[in-house]
């Protein structure tokens, strides 16, 4: 399931600076309820350590959807740790993307709500970033 592929991944990025801030647990459990993950084994995986693993068979839709919310939730403290931002380069790279991507979503994601128009305007700019 890659709902919970994505959470582990979200977790593993919050995790990166020692804790898991109150803000970012609320990021990833409301990712995760939203995908139908039951809150009981949200709150269990955001107390553990999990293995770096993507899913193979993501479509371009869901591969933005990872990285979206992975830079997302590394704004969402309002400190980007340098360990943060080589992290979400190397789960971007895993995705297919190019180096440059995350210029783009570092310069384009909010912390906060963003637009539907906003989301969609960045998602075709991330895809000229998708290796063919």
């Amino acid at each position: 399931m890659s709902a919970l592929a994505q959470l582990k991944l979200l977790i593993s990025l919050a995790q990166i600076d020692g804790k898991v801030a109150e803000r970012e647990r609320n990021y990833i459990t409301n990712i995760g309820r939203a995908n139908g993950v039951p809150l009981g084994d949200i709150t269990a995986l955001l107390d553990q350590r999990h293995a770096l693993i993507i899913p193979k068979d993501l479509s371009d839709d869901q591969k933005f959807e990872y990285i979206f919310s992975l830079v997302q939730l590394m704004k969402i403290d309002e400190r980007m740790y340098k360990e943060e931002m080589l992290f979400c380069s190397k789960i971007a790279e895993n995705l297919g993307y190019e180096n440059q991507v995350m210029f783009e979503l570092l310069l384009h994601v909010k912390a906060g709500i963003m637009e539907k128009d906003e989301i969609i305007n960045l998602k075709e700019i991330t895809q000229k970033h998708l290796k063919k």
